[in-house]
């Protein structure tokens, strides 16, 4: 009988070897599952950083400044054509500088604005929704002409129809926002 005690003392030193390699696995699991987490916060707080550090880049400083466009009259997209939209747009700009940028792309702007009041109906411009609409797509339409443009020369970075406000430097886009003086439907 008195094998057996020794056969047993010889089992376990290998049962504690498996558990001790079981264990420094889980432990490596554990200090690589750690140290990824915390790459991948610390990549995460940073990236929102550099977001923040953007707005507070781009926000205005100053007054804002206006560039009114000429009154359009549009054929709307009602059955039978009769409906009309007569519309005045202001551009509210980035600073007093900017309208000297924008200037040379109003023919483009003006045109883009009469493509977009011509595929709305009477029903949706008699609507606040729709006016709000609108003059969210006519600041996409209008930001759209810069937004290539960075301060460094460099190609700037889409942002899927929504516009950016522009920083008054001489890149980025000086468009920030569309107001309407005007808006007559008949």
């Amino acid at each position: 009988m008195s094998a057996k005690p020794e056969a047993d003392e010889a089992v376990k030193p290998p049962k504690s070897k498996k558990m001790l390699l079981i264990i420094l696995a889980a432990v490596l699991l554990l200090v690589l599952g750690g140290g990824g987490g915390w790459f991948y916060l610390s990549k995460k707080n940073a990236d929102l950083e550099d977001e923040e550090e953007e707005v507070a880049h781009v926000a205005p400083k100053g007054p804002p400044t206006y560039l009114p466009m000429d009154h359009m009259v549009v054929n709307l997209a009602d059955p039978g054509g009769e409906k009309v939209a007569q519309v005045g747009v202001t551009l509210e700009l980035s600073d007093i500088k900017a309208p000297e940028r924008v200037k040379p792309y109003l023919p483009a702007i003006r045109s883009s604005v009469l493509m977009l009041v011509s595929q709305r109906t009477a029903e949706e411009l008699l609507q606040r929704e729709g006016k709000e609409k609108l003059a969210a797509d006519i600041l996409a339409e209008a930001s759209r002409h810069f937004e290539d443009e960075s301060p460094a020369g460099g190609k700037g970075k889409k942002n899927g129809g929504k516009a950016k406000k522009g920083k008054p430097e001489e890149g980025g886009n000086p468009v920030r926002g569309v107001l309407f003086s005007s808006f007559i439907v008949q």
